[in-house]
């Protein structure tokens, strides 16, 4: 056998290789999420039995100060008192205006029947349900409420109440900092304070040791300079909003580390600051099966990225 024959024979088996891990990444690869029709609407207090069209992120100008969008699974159990919590709060700043978005992500306990009985009790909130056919994820029903946001800056915050929603105050504040034109920006909640503290060493060895391996992989896939990554509370100013979040791909659990690193591409600063935390019982995590669920996301994330797959386009600047 001569050596042309065997460099041919070499760089068919690379073409394969190419080929077969190009095939494996598309396939793995999540499709694009498109929203029912029903799940353009929402129902409220004011019309809880006819559904009324969503706003739109897209829209030019805000309607609001703030949107705050609460991802909701079979949350009836751990979201009234998140609401009660939520809406006290907001009512001690009542020059600002806000709307909530209660995202139920195919639930099967009546989540979304809940949400509505209760928004009868807060008469000044305006209070949007949204209901999604099937279950998307975590990541899907945040994508959904922030797309659909009026405000003029918009939260992310977790149903089980695990984050003080006073502590919006720091995320604003420091919002203010990195964005007084309103600019784009995002402010993100971090419980790297709380790592050596009983908050979180009190959790299972498992989840700690899962804890400590994500946070390796994170550095190698390119956001190793923010600390915790997956704190569900997260503050994004409109035009930062309008730039990322058309181009989230991940429904799953770690679409934050994609919200990061779409920030990153596009230059958007990222403010990281320390709030308050504490565990909550009834967690949906599935720490064995979503944690090696999270490393083949990150993997697919990665390669989508770097392959260019998957890329924000960004914002064009006015003339």
């Amino acid at each position: 056998m001569d050596n042309s024959t065997i460099l041919y024979g070499g760089l068919t088996l690379v073409l394969a290789a190419i080929l077969s891990f190009y095939t494996v990444l598309v396939l793995w690869s999540p499709e694009t999420i498109v929203p029912k029709v029903s799940e353009k609407k929402y129902r409220s207090r004011r019309s809880p039995s006819k559904p009324l069209p969503l706003g739109s992120i897209h829209d030019e100008k805000a309607a609001v100060d703030l949107t705050v969008v609460i991802p909701a699974y079979n949350e009836t159990t751990r979201l009234p008192s998140m609401l009660t919590s939520t809406i006290d709060h907001l009512a001690t700043i009542p020059k600002r205006t806000y709307e909530i978005i209660i995202v139920d992500d195919g639930s099967s306990d009546g989540t979304a029947d809940l949400a509505l009985k209760l928004s009868t009790g807060y008469a000044e909130s305006d209070i949007r349900v949204v209901v999604l056919e099937k279950n998307l994820g975590k990541g899907g029903a945040v994508r959904h409420g922030m797309l659909h946001g009026r405000g003029r800056r918009l939260l992310m915050v977790d149903a089980d109440g695990a984050s003080r929603f006073e502590d919006l105050e720091l995320l604003w504040e420091a919002m203010d900092k990195i964005s007084p034109e309103e600019d784009a920006a995002v402010a993100i909640g971090s419980r790297a304070h709380l790592v050596k503290t009983e908050a979180v060493v009190k959790r299972s060895v498992l989840r700690n040791i899962l804890m400590y391996g994500l946070h390796t992989i994170l550095r190698i896939v390119g956001v190793g300079h923010i600390r915790d990554t997956q704190c569900g509370f997260k503050l994004f100013s409109r035009s930062a909003a309008q730039q990322i979040f058309p181009y989230q791909h991940l429904p799953t659990w770690i679409f934050d580390v994609e919200l990061l690193l779409l920030a990153k591409q596009l230059r958007i600063p990222v403010a990281e600051v320390s709030i308050e935390w504490h565990e909550v019982s009834g967690s949906k995590l599935n720490v064995v099966k979503d944690s090696l669920q999270m490393l083949r996301d990150l993997l697919i994330l990665r390669a989508n990225l770097l392959l260019g797959r998957w890329k924000a386009a960004p914002k064009p600047v006015d003339q």
